[in-house]
């Protein structure tokens, strides 16, 4: 497989832009893309960025499954202006961000993945953006207030996780009736995991492929 054709691009939103890249899925195995996905990094005032290595594996899965994958690093960080607004503001700037990219690849569905904060921020872009799906990695469920998901979703955690307690992402899940992927004796950055993450990850996002 040849590697993705990857563009670093610049967004423009209310307040200035957001640096995005977007990469995609290899045109041989997929003339035609399966999807956009909207993946969202890390708390930016704990170094997350778009280059996160969470974040850079769910970019694998959606482009081993044909999506093209939209990273963008939130405000204040890279080249992205702005600062940090706990959630609120990083909301609107996919919001936004996704608006963009469906003008250039209309009626493409939307998938969205998240890691540790940015579950919490994609948590809050469902509530307005139309997609098929979410997988939250890790969501920060003791560190930010989660509301039920108006979409399918998925969480995948650890066990093991020292940032987020694997007690309460069990809590979040029953309670919202939302199914828990378990990989045990794995802690929150998911050190030494990242290939099997990546493979429940593309099971959920092309599950025909394991048919």
């Amino acid at each position: 497989m040849s590697a993705p054709a990857a563009r670093r691009l610049r967004i423009k939103v209310a307040h200035g832009q957001i640096e995005t890249l977007i990469e995609m899925p290899d045109a041989v195995r997929f003339p035609t893309p399966q999807g956009l996905a909207l993946i969202a990094h890390p708390h930016p005032l704990h170094g997350g960025t778009l280059d996160n290595k969470v974040t850079w594996t769910l970019a694998r899965a959606a482009l081993a499954c044909g999506l093209i994958a939209v990273r963008p690093n939130f405000r204040g960080v890279g080249a992205s202006s702005g600062t940090f607004d706990h959630g609120q503001g990083e909301t609107d700037d996919l919001l936004a961000i996704a608006a963009a990219v469906s003008a250039y690849y209309p009626d493409i569905p939307w998938t969205l993945l998240g890691f540790s904060f940015g579950g919490y921020v994609q948590h809050r872009v469902a509530q307005h953006l139309p997609a098929t799906q979410a997988i939250l990695v890790a969501p920060a469920v003791t560190l930010y207030a989660f509301d039920a998901l108006p979409l399918p979703t998925t969480i995948i955690q650890g066990d093991a996780d020292e940032v987020v307690p694997y007690a309460a992402v069990q809590a979040y899940a029953a309670r919202q009736a939302i199914p828990l992927i378990t990989l045990p004796e794995c802690g929150h950055f998911f050190h030494g995991r990242l290939r099997e993450l990546q493979t429940q990850v593309e099971a959920l996002l092309c599950p025909s492929r394991s048919n």
